[in-house]
C-alpha cells in the first residue's frame, strides 16, 4: 500500500477515534451531572404532576379556559396542511425552545423553570380531563406515546433550570447562616428576589462564590441539553409528528 494512502487512512482513523472519544467523554459527563441533579429533576416531576391534578380537577376561571381553548385552536390552524416532516420539524422546534428556555431562564432563581413545569402540567391535565369526558378514559392510551420522550426531556430541562438558579439562594443562606446574620436570612424569606439581587450586586465575596458555582452549573446544563435533551426531543418529535399525521 502506498505511503500516501496509509497516511490518509491513519489520519481518518485518528479523526474517527477523536470524535468517538469526544462523544464518549461528553455523554459520560452529561449522565454524571444528570445523576447529581436528580433531586431537582424529582422536584420538577412533583410540581408537574401536582398541576396535572390541578388542571384536571380544579375548575379554571372561564377567562382562562377560553384562552387555553383559543390557543389550542390556533395551534391546530397553524399545523393544518403540514406535511409529515414539516409537522415533525414544527414540534421539534417548539419543544426545543420550551426546553431551552426552561434551562437558561433558571438563572432567575429557578422561577421561570418552575413556571414551565406548572404551565405544562396544568395544560396536560386540562386537555386530558376534557378528552376523557369526550371519548372515555381509554383515550389516555393515545396520549401515552406523545409523552414517552417529551416528558423526560421536560423534567430534565426544568430540573437543570432549578439547579441553575439554586446556587444564588443556597449560597446566600449558607453565607449569612455562618455569619449568624439572621436578619439577612429573614429578608430573603420575605423578599426573595430583591434580597438575593441586592446582595449579589454589593457583596463581592458572596458574588464571586455564586458566580463560580453558577458557571460550572451553566456549562454542565448546556452539555446535558445538547447530548441528552435534544436527542430525546428529536425522538419525541418523530413519534408525535408521525402519530398526528398518520392516525388523526
Amino acid at each position: 500500500m502506498p505511503k500516501k494512502i496509509k497516511k490518509q487512512k491513519h489520519r481518518k482513523n485518528k479523526s474517527n477515534k477523536s470524535r468517538r472519544n469526544f462523544l464518549e467523554e461528553n455523554y459520560g459527563k452529561s449522565w454524571q451531572y444528570l445523576r447529581e441533579s436528580r433531586v431537582f429533576i424529582y422536584a420538577a416531576v412533583f410540581f408537574f404532576l401536582f398541576f396535572v391534578f390541578v388542571g384536571a380537577f380544579v375548575p379554571a376561571p372561564e377567562i382562562i379556559e377560553m384562552r387555553i381553548l383559543e390557543l389550542i385552536e390556533e395551534l391546530l390552524q397553524r399545523t393544518e396542511g403540514m406535511s409529515h416532516w414539516e409537522l415533525v420539524g414544527f414540534i421539534l422546534l417548539n419543544n426545543a425552545q420550551s426546553a431551552f428556555f426552561g434551562v437558561v431562564f433558571g438563572i432567575v432563581l429557578g422561577i421561570f423553570s418552575l413556571l414551565t413545569a406548572i404551565v405544562n402540567g396544568y395544560l396536560l391535565g386540562f386537555v386530558a380531563i376534557r378528552a376523557i369526558n369526550a371519548d372515555g378514559i381509554l383515550v389516555l392510551w393515545r396520549l401515552v406515546p406523545h409523552g414517552i420522550f417529551e416528558l423526560p426531556a421536560l423534567f430534565v430541562s426544568v430540573g437543570l433550570g432549578l439547579k441553575l438558579g439554586f446556587p444564588f439562594i443556597s449560597r446566600y443562606f449558607t453565607y449569612f447562616y455562618r455569619k449568624e446574620n439572621y436578619f439577612a436570612i429573614f429578608s430573603l424569606i420575605l423578599l426573595l428576589f430583591p434580597s438575593v439581587l441586592l446582595t449579589f450586586l454589593f457583596n463581592k465575596k458572596l458574588r464571586d462564590i455564586q458566580l463560580k458555582d453558577f458557571n460550572n452549573r451553566f456549562w454542565n446544563s448546556l452539555r446535558v441539553f445538547v447530548f441528552i435533551v435534544i436527542p430525546l426531543l428529536i425522538l419525541a418529535a418523530i413519534i408525535e409528528g408521525s402519530l398526528i399525521f398518520f392516525l388523526q
